[in-house]
């Protein structure tokens, strides 16, 4: 199988895990699992550990007890307005919530080779016995700026690493990433915003180091004299200018003559449409394409080729789209993130009988899909009527598996 080219710090080898974010009984399970590896920054700066007997540096990769001195009190995440109190798991704005202690990222699992396990949100019900099959290593990262000083350099001293010899100091990140490999210069992430963009309160950690909420929004604070924050309520982008990429890709089978289509919980009756989804920070658009097709469909995807771009201003979007290759025997799943009601592989003439209905007319088409004015419109005409190609290997046989050309 043919793969793009891979640039440093993209190539994620994490399995985000995206779905499970919200869920604060998972992550403090998750949180204290002996194998869980922390990455520390200091505003940014990430903590390189110098080991003895030879002139590399990687970073540190701390276990939870060594970082637990500067976390703060328990629950890590779904935390109260009392300290040691957790909240309940439906209340929107306190999902896997962090509201005071420095603030957390779940990066996500590093997953064995063979382990090939799919962690659908079900089975989180009992969290602690589904963490004690996990096979591989979560990932966690935190900053730890606004903590005392002599705290963190306290806490750094009795880590495991500087028992054994190694030297740990915070480094410039530029200076940091020249001693990195591209399996950890992939998990090398870090960001951080400290105000709320709408009303200027201060914010408040969401779905695990994710999403920031306006601490305006607690059900606790005390609003006395003050306008509601206009971030509680419909979809607002405030930082100006800003524009939020999203992928959306075509999965064609091996043949060239399936493609995969899904159907959004939110779509219109029998509508069906490419699949997509936002980049994430740290994300490379190739690496965003293979999570969306696994997490909203359980497919795996090779070949990724890019097809065009188009500015989509509800609210500050920008689309780029994709074809990419899978296997269409392979089994679909809509259970990871729950986001898709329905997906499935449609031939390319059953495609074309849709494009060639005329609206109007009494009788309707199987399934409704996007108009052309829409990149995802675009991506299915452009396939079904030939008007791009992928090229692909060729297989020990001197054939090859042709999906449309020019």
């Amino acid at each position: 199988m043919a793969e793009a080219f891979t640039n440093f710090l993209a190539g994620s080898p994490l399995n985000r895990l995206s779905w499970l974010r919200t869920s604060h009984s998972f992550l403090n399970a998750v949180v204290v699992s002996p194998a869980t590896r922390w990455i520390l920054f200091n505003g940014g700066q990430p903590l390189v550990a110098s080991h003895p007997g030879t002139q590399k540096r990687s970073l540190a990769f701390l276990t939870t007890e060594d970082v637990k001195p500067l976390l703060g009190a328990e629950p890590f995440f779904g935390q109260c307005e009392q300290e040691g109190e957790q909240c309940v798991s439906d209340v929107p704005v306190l999902q896997a919530a962090r509201v005071r202690g420095p603030s957390i990222v779940f990066l996500g699992l590093k997953e064995a080779e063979t382990s090939g396990s799919a962690l659908p949100s079900s089975e989180f019900k009992d969290p602690h016995s589904a963490v004690e099959k996990l096979t591989g290593i979560p990932y966690f990262s935190a900053d730890v700026a606004d903590l005392d000083e002599s705290e963190v350099n306290e806490a750094i001293r009795n880590t495991e690493l500087a028992k054994d010899g190694s030297t740990l100091t915070f480094m410039e990140p530029r200076a940091a990433m020249s001693s990195l490999d591209v399996y950890t210069a992939a998990i090398f992430a870090e960001a951080r915003s400290m105000f709320c963009p709408a009303c200027g309160s201060p914010v408040y950690s969401l779905w695990a180091g994710w999403k920031l909420g306006c601490t305006s929004l607690l059900p606790w604070a005390d609003n006395t004299d003050r306008k509601p924050c206009p971030t509680g309520r419909g979809l607002h982008n405030f930082a100006h200018p800003r524009t939020d990429p999203v992928v959306i890709m075509l999965a064609i089978d091996e043949s060239g003559e399936k493609i995969l289509l899904g159907r959004n919980k939110k779509f219109p009756s029998q509508f069906y449409s490419a699949l997509a989804g936002f980049v994430e920070p740290g994300e490379s658009l190739e690496d965003a394409v293979k999570r969306e097709m696994w997490e909203e469909a359980g497919v795996k995807v090779w070949d990724i080729q890019y097809h065009s771009g188009q500015p989509w201003p509800y609210p500050a979007n920008l689309m780029v789209g994709y074809y990419a290759t899978a296997d269409s025997s392979a089994p679909i799943r809509t259970d990871l993130d729950n986001e898709l009601e329905d997906a499935r592989w449609y031939t390319r003439e059953e495609v074309l009988a849709v494009l060639r209905h005329s609206s109007g007319t009494r009788d309707e088409p199987p399934f409704k899909m996007p108009a052309p004015t829409a990149i995802a419109g675009v991506l299915i005409q452009h396939w079904a009527e030939g008007k791009g190609k992928i090229p692909l290997e060729v297989d020990a046989s001197g054939s090859t598996a042709q999906t449309f050309s020019k």
